[in-house]
């Protein structure tokens, strides 16, 4: 087992049963205790998990902790990129899409540059930059105004105002967390605000959302699990989320990482 499935397989023992041992990883694992301690370590330092005596336990960040954009975004960049792919499957030439500020919609944002004659409204300061690297003359971008957040974000009552009077065929909602009963959540106020203005401007609802965003709830919801016409995560979502979502939301799509 490499280095990469063996922390995903502790990652995934420390969130099923909230926290591990060093010894029992070791059996399990067939590996050193050094090994897992270097395992243990990498995963403390990517913030995934943190380490106390003889082991780990799952790092339960609050519903208003907002990490930045940058740390975000080195976060499960393969499962991100499978569920970008899967995303950008579903944009045609020639229509108006919404992107959400978030990691997985910025990825997205780098899949549909050459999309012909698209329009994008965003309030996503990382997810306009990429459309503006690579400009096209048949394509109009439009950037919300609006009060920044540690994510890049622009939100606010300027960036309501700019959304309300628009209408688009699709929105790629980023997500802080998912869970049955309190639906998709931000850990920002002003950013839930926004998010419901781009809910409710969109024909079609696209919730992109990697597995490790299930259970997580931010301290505002942003639309109930029913209002997804599509959920897209990856193959680490859990047996139960899938139930829960494919019963609840439209449509449940698992990409696969094919790379």
């Amino acid at each position: 087992m490499l280095a990469p499935q063996r922390q995903q397989a502790i990652l995934e023992r420390v969130r099923r049963s909230g926290g591990v041992r060093v010894a029992d990883l070791v059996r399990e694992l067939g590996v050193s205790d050094m090994t897992i301690r270097r395992d243990l370590e990498a995963l403390a330092e990517r913030g995934l998990l943190e380490k106390v005596h003889g082991g780990a336990t799952i790092s339960g960040p609050g519903s208003t902790e907002e990490p930045g954009f940058a740390a975000k975004s080195v976060r499960q960049q393969p499962e991100k990129d499978a569920i970008a792919r899967r995303a950008a499957a579903l944009v045609r030439p020639g229509t108006a899409v919404a992107l959400s500020a978030g990691t997985t919609t910025w990825a997205l944002a780098h899949l549909l540059v050459d999309v012909a004659e698209l329009t994008v409204i965003t309030n996503s300061i990382p997810v306009a930059d990429v459309f503006h690297r690579s400009p096209r003359a048949d394509r109009t971008v439009v950037l919300t105004g609006g009060v920044r957040t540690p994510s890049d974000a622009l939100v606010g009552p300027v960036a309501v105002a700019a959304i309300r009077r628009l209408h688009v065929d699709t929105l790629f909602l980023g997500v802080h967390g998912m869970s049955v009963h309190a639906g998709f959540t931000t850990p920002n106020l002003l950013e839930s605000e926004t998010d419901r203005e781009l809910v409710a401007s969109a024909h079609r609802l696209v919730v992109p959302a990697d597995h490790t965003k299930w259970g997580t709830v931010g301290i505002s919801t942003i639309a109930e699990l029913s209002e997804a016409d599509v959920v897209i995560s990856d193959a680490g979502l859990p047996e139960a989320a899938r139930r829960e979502l494919a019963e609840r939301a439209g449509e449940l799509i698992i990409a696969e990482d094919t790379k």
